[in-house]
């Protein structure tokens, strides 16, 4: 199971951290990692985190701005956003996959319920 949480309103220029509760059998995963998706568009990959190395994949819109980073003792992983924009407001999820370096959308297989950022002054 995994729970994301730290969702809310905020104005552009501000900060959140989400974070998403990894449980059961997502703790066995080789990649985790955020997505987001916007009404009308497409899923996108915001931000995944390897198990093996935490080598990271930023997608470009991103870079520079958000942070992920996991703790395995308490099985969690955050995305800290930074200077957020209103093209930021989204659905954020969090997802796992058994594939190595991968933050492709379609190889992740289980996914949480998503959590709402909004960005608006």
């Amino acid at each position: 199971q995994l729970v994301e949480s730290g969702g809310g309103l905020v104005q552009p220029g501000g900060s959140l951290r989400l974070s998403c509760a990894a449980s059961g059998h997502t703790l066995e995963y080789q990649a985790i990692g955020w997505f987001r998706q916007a009404p009308g568009k497409e899923r996108e990959g915001v931000s995944c985190i390897s198990s093996y190395d935490d080598s990271t994949y930023y997608g470009d819109s991103v870079k520079g701005r958000f942070t992920i980073s996991r703790d395995h003792a308490k099985k969690m992983v955050y995305l800290q956003m930074n200077s957020l924009k209103p093209e930021d407001t989204a659905v954020y999820y969090c997802a796992t996959t058994q594939i190595y370096g991968s933050c492709n959308r379609y190889e992740y297989d289980y996914w949480g319920q998503g959590t709402q950022v909004t960005v608006s002054s």
